[in-house]
């Protein structure tokens, strides 16, 4: 038994600061020593699941005891067959010393959400709105973050992200969250906030929340509260006060100030989502988050895990991060603000710590290494939705908009966003759009609360044709029937046009992108074409049809 478990754990370790400085030929040594040990498993115990493996007992070294003594490993645990479907093929992958866990069937294709262990009466809350099939992100992420993991999320935009931490957070807390096998006899845990979802835009903030409602149902929407910048302060401490929420929402800047206050009382929270992760980790927000990231989760007289880390004690806080993209910043980030996260995407599930370490390998935003130009497309493409078709169209700057109205009546769209870069254009696109009698209007930054609630209400409902808006609605705003995206100005790079794409095509729809530019930029499409590696054809648009002029080519990413 000792000899098993010296064997577990040096599978486990992966690339430890010891391990560093084996030799070449000890390296390889163990790697075959390895390999051995997994196939004698498999032999002994039939094929790999996820329970043979151990998932939650191998990855979650938080459960460790203080000593960090290695415990001796429980036989494989029986999953019941009714919530659970058998893996069908389950693959160990060695990438150089780090054991990737990837997992290619179920619990991956869940048919139904009763097989990812979600109580009965958040089925029948799911059931009642039409939520049937989990995606695979949902049937990735929901039975992890069930088992305590922390997590990063990563999937393309419009692949069902929200519902996969919205839904396990349900599961726990608020009327619809299993029973307990016993009552605690603590009356007073109601009263505190038990799950802090932190957005980096009141649009995107909303959404969440509205997604929230849905699932509760009307007699249960103040078990949600929502803390987003621009909206009356006062208001929503009095609401805090008289609704006590089990669950806040909100921009980083309103939540850090209202808990400055002291009236957004934390310490006890059990979970952290923070979406769009790679957009929070930005310089304005550092401020607010570093002070989320002190408070939310850690009661006081708890002693941190290190000198001034952020990270709340394990026992008391699971970090849910969640993204389109995984750059190495998102990566830095996650090693600092959770313990031992795992990557969840839709057909697997992998150790953090086996992904590169460094820049060098994954770029993002935040890197200043000199290979992030040519990295940094490969997470838009993880980031673009699957459906979509990519058309652009030359004009003139003065016929853009016309072109618009064209494009709009030739592919008879019903919805579309329509995206400009600068906030000053928005008001006269929208004149000439409805002088030629389409519906639009404007959604930006500068709007209040109440008009840009009217004006999304408005373009869900129908009311609207087409929403003229900046990079604001680049992320967050879901609206699945949206059925056509148009760039009027083109976006900075390929990420941006990765997350302005997604807002059609949700959910596996149908969707088409135009980007509308001049003679002279052009050479902006074809350079996002080849980052990308997708064909954006030429088109036009004349005598209300739509045609292609010139099918394109779809070169490989670089």
């Amino acid at each position: 038994m000792p000899t098993l478990a010296s064997t577990r754990m040096l599978l486990l370790v992966g690339e430890s600061l010891p391990f560093q400085k084996l030799s070449h030929v000890s390296r390889t040594a163990w790697l075959h020593r390895s390999v051995r040990f997994l196939s004698r498993v498999q032999r002994d115990h039939g094929p790999l699941t996820i329970a043979s493996l151990g998932f939650k007992n191998e990855f979650d070294s938080r459960n460790k005891n203080k000593s960090n003594k290695l415990k001796q490993l429980n036989s494989p645990v029986q999953v019941p067959k009714s919530k659970l479907n058998a893996v069908v093929s389950n693959e160990i992958k060695v990438v150089g010393t780090k054991t990737l866990l990837e997992i290619e069937s179920a619990p991956f294709s869940a048919k139904s959400f009763s097989e990812l262990g979600l109580p009965p009466l958040l089925i029948e809350r799911l059931e009642s709105e039409g939520f049937t099939v989990p995606t695979d992100v949902q049937s990735a992420a929901i039975p992890t973050i069930l088992k305590n993991h922390d997590v990063v999320i990563q999937s393309y935009t419009g692949s069902g992200k929200t519902l996969a931490y919205l839904l396990p957070i349900l599961s726990e807390v608020g009327p619809l969250k299993k029973k307990p096998a016993a009552d605690d006899g603590k009356p007073a845990k109601k009263m505190e906030i038990e799950a802090v979802i932190v957005a980096p835009s009141r649009e995107l903030g909303m959404q969440i929340v509205r997604e929230f409602e849905k699932i509760l149902g009307p007699s249960n929407r103040k078990f949600v509260q929502q803390l987003v910048g621009g909206a009356n302060r006062s208001r929503q401490e009095e609401a805090l006060k008289k609704n006590k929420p089990a669950i806040v929402v909100g921009t980083p800047g309103r939540i850090a100030e209202i808990s400055a206050a002291g009236k957004l009382p934390t310490h006890g929270c059990r979970f952290l989502v923070l979406d769009e992760v790679d957009e929070l980790i930005s310089f304005n927000f550092r401020e607010s988050m570093h002070r989320i990231l002190e408070h939310v989760g850690r009661r006081s007289g708890a002693d941190p895990r290190g000198p001034k880390s952020p990270v709340a004690p394990r026992s008391q806080r699971q970090t849910i991060m969640v993204s389109a993209t995984v750059p190495f910043s998102v990566i830095r980030a996650a090693r600092s603000w959770a313990c031992d996260p795992l990557l969840v995407q839709a057909k697997k599930v992998i150790p953090l710590e086996s992904l590169p370490s460094g820049p060098n390998k994954l770029s993002g935003p935040m890197s200043n290494s000199g290979s992030e130009s040519n990295l940094q497309p490969q997470a838009a493409v993880e980031s673009l939705p699957p459906s979509l078709k990519h058309y652009y169209c030359v004009t003139k700057l003065q016929h853009k908009v016309d072109t618009l109205r064209r494009c709009v009546h030739a592919l008879d769209a019903k919805s579309v966003i329509a995206f400009m870069n600068h906030s000053k254009q928005l008001k006269d696109a929208v004149f000439k759009l409805e002088a030629r009698g389409i519906k639009a209007a404007e959604l930006h930054g500068d709007l209040g609360k109440l008009a840009r609630s009217t004006t999304l209400k408005k373009f869900k409902n129908g009311e609207l044709r087409i929403l003229v808006t900046n990079e604001l609605s680049a992320r967050g705003l879901d609206v699945a029937e949206c059925d056509l995206v148009v760039n009027l100005g083109l976006p900075t790079d390929s990420i941006h046009y990765a997350h302005r794409a997604g807002r059609t095509g949700r959910l596996g729809r149908k969707g088409t992108v135009v980007s509308i530019c001049e003679e002279s930029e052009v050479f902006v499409v074809k350079k996002m074409q080849k980052q990308l590696g997708i064909p954006i054809p030429a088109c036009e648009f004349t005598e209300g049809k739509f045609a292609v002029t010139d099918e394109g080519e779809t070169p490989a990413v670089r």
